[in-house]
């Protein structure tokens, strides 16, 4: 059997007023929280897929601002393990578009709000990411050398 991991990209957005952007979506039948996150496309640089995936599923254009790491994960539910790509980003401004099928709404939560999610958060690298970003963490972009640029 040959062993497939995913590669994703995640966005830390944290606003003036100290709150972070999530989204509302829904993942295997169940109503979770999540970064703007997902699946770096065939051919495409990973920094074109932070900007995709965070336009998508919560309106908002961005501009990344640091790496933050590489952080894995095994999903129970599926037994994928996913290579996520983490970013931070200053949240640039909100367009109206449609946003993807799977996501009910994004949000501006606060640490504590997010914290009070608990096993609404899709996986626990949604909060340790924001831990290791609230801490400090930060890599300049160009520590992720991409062919594809």
């Amino acid at each position: 059997m040959t062993w497939t991991p995913h590669a994703t990209v995640a966005v830390i957005a944290e606003d003036s007023r100290g709150r972070f952007l999530l989204v509302e979506e829904v993942s295997h039948g169940k109503v979770v929280f999540n970064q703007p996150a997902g699946h770096i496309e065939e051919n495409e640089a990973v920094l074109d897929a932070v900007h995709r995936e965070t336009l998508e599923e919560t309106g908002w254009e961005i501009e990344p601002t640091h790496f933050l790491g590489v952080y894995t994960y095994k999903a129970p539910a599926n037994g994928v393990t996913y290579f996520r790509f983490c970013y931070a980003a200053r949240a640039v401004r909100e367009v109206t578009r449609e946003l993807d099928d799977d996501i009910i709404a994004p949000h501006w939560l606060t640490l504590e709000e997010i914290r009070e999610l608990g096993d609404k958060l899709r996986s626990p690298l949604v909060l340790q990411c924001i831990e290791d970003y609230r801490n400090g963490r930060r890599f300049p972009l160009d520590v992720v050398v991409d062919a594809q640029t």
